[in-house]
């Protein structure tokens, strides 16, 4: 489809991106949908909008991968369906 190769991408690679800018992409329609980010205050204290939410959900999938990848080894299935139970706790808790 297209050479990649210069930045030695996989397909793994190429689609964890491609997810990536479906969620911006979907996290911009839905603010042209409901503007105003729906900001609440959560379980931590802080005041978050959708997008801040989205942040703490990639930020902690990418810890939990690591941590996954450190401690138990290279199967990332069972740390991708963590990191998707993480992230709806915190869009619903935080």
């Amino acid at each position: 489809m297209f050479d990649l190769s210069w930045m030695a991408w996989t397909w793994q690679t190429a689609t964890f991106f491609a997810v990536i800018a479906l969620l911006l992409a979907g996290m911009t329609a839905w603010e042209f949908v409901r503007p105003g980010g729906a900001p609440r205050d959560g379980v931590l204290g802080l005041h978050t909008t959708r997008g801040d939410r989205l942040f703490i959900s990639l930020l902690g999938s990418a810890y939990i991968h690591l941590a996954w990848l450190g401690l138990i080894g290279p199967n990332l299935w069972w740390a991708l369906a963590l990191s998707i139970v993480y992230a709806v706790l915190v869009f619903r808790f935080v």
